[in-house]
């Protein structure tokens, strides 16, 4: 087990360092202390081939300029809020309208563009850092002073294990997750429409137009959307569904998950033979597809394309303020914020 690090630019006047944490297997998980930015995830397929299975930039300076989250930690509250305002205790915030009128992933500067503090953890069967933060209180028009703590953790049964946690001064809203984008081909060899996904969910949320939940739950049933018991995402893709077709061909969707506690996604490919497996504490998962993903940049030397990689963002219900039978995402004073989700990687011989 080992952690290496360099200097590979500078963001508001700090230096912007890259972790690099290997197990005894080969496994490697790259990440910057800017947005805890994870850069790369470097695994084995069936053959043993060691590849990356994550999308990101090659240099650093693409990231502030062009990054739609790359591996990145969101908050304080991941998702969109409807017209970037909500009440607490009978007063209303007005936060940044970053995709106005509503307001996204934390807002113009949230989580994914500062730069957090580190600290290096060196264990007998782990490596791993933990990123600090300290978000004053009205950032981005979020009430409350929010001390962060998000720690990933590889070990050797290649799990990258992530937890966050948070304390506040006063009553705010947090809900983060991680926004990497998921490639198990390998260095982008493939898309991901033939990925075959499987999660333990028979509800989703119904977006509008905007792409945030109106509040209605819809069964997966006989939809393109049930994957109880796995589908590819090409499903998706070639879908009439309304909600496929309002998404941009694909999925923007929180899932549901059907039982309390803890949860599985499983993600994988057949041809490389790589399968991720997704454990989580939170009470839904957000299946992005990439659909949006084009511009004049390049992804590790491929052209920016739609369905380049698939997000797996577990976290609580997107504009949970707004629907009070959603779970709430209110973190009190005498409260700590904390949740876990665990990235597993293996690879299937021939055969399994």
């Amino acid at each position: 087990m080992k952690i290496i690090d360099k200097v590979v630019g500078n963001y508001d006047g700090k230096s912007v360092i890259e972790y690099s944490l290997t197990n005894d297997s080969g496994m490697n998980v790259s990440c910057l202390n800017y947005g805890c930015v994870i850069t790369k995830i470097i695994v084995p397929d069936r053959q043993g081939n060691f590849e990356n299975v994550v999308l990101g930039f090659e240099e650093f300076d693409d990231y502030p300029d062009l990054s739609p989250y790359f591996g990145a930690v969101v908050g304080r509250v991941a998702g969109r809020i409807n017209g970037a305002r909500f009440e607490l205790d009978g007063k209303e915030y007005q936060l940044a309208e970053n995709e106005s009128p509503n307001h996204l992933h934390g807002g113009r500067k949230g989580f994914n563009s500062v730069v957090w503090k580190v600290e290096k953890i060196e264990k007998e069967d782990a490596v791993g850092l933990q990123f600090f933060y300290h978000s004053p209180d009205g950032e981005e028009g979020y009430p409350g002073n929010l001390d962060t703590c998000v720690t990933y953790l590889l070990n050797n049964k290649n799990e990258l294990v992530i937890t966050y946690e948070g304390k506040t001064d006063h009553k705010t809203l947090v809900n983060l997750t991680n926004h990497s984008y998921f490639n198990l081909s390998g260095n982008l060899k493939r898309d991901i429409t033939e990925h075959i996904l499987q999660l333990e969910s028979d509800r989703f949320l119904e977006l509008g137009e905007d792409l945030i939940p109106t509040g209605k739950m819809i069964g997966t049933k006989n939809t393109p959307f049930d994957f109880q018991n796995g589908r590819r995402i090409m499903a998706g893709v070639n879908s009439e569904h309304p909600q496929n077709l309002l998404a941009g061909n694909g999925y923007d969707h929180p899932f549901v998950f059907t039982k309390k506690g803890e949860n599985q996604v499983v993600l994988s490919d057949e041809e490389s033979g790589r399968t991720l497996m997704v454990t989580t504490d939170q009470p839904c998962v957000v299946v992005y597809t990439s659909n949006q993903l084009e511009g004049p940049f390049s992804i590790y030397g491929v052209r920016a394309r739609k369905y380049l990689g698939v997000c797996l963002e577990t976290q609580g219900l997107p504009d949970a303020i707004h629907h009070p039978e959603f779970p709430s995402v209110i973190l009190n004073p005498d409260d700590v914020y904390c949740s876990t989700t665990t990235y597993r990687f293996f690879a299937n011989t021939l055969g399994d």
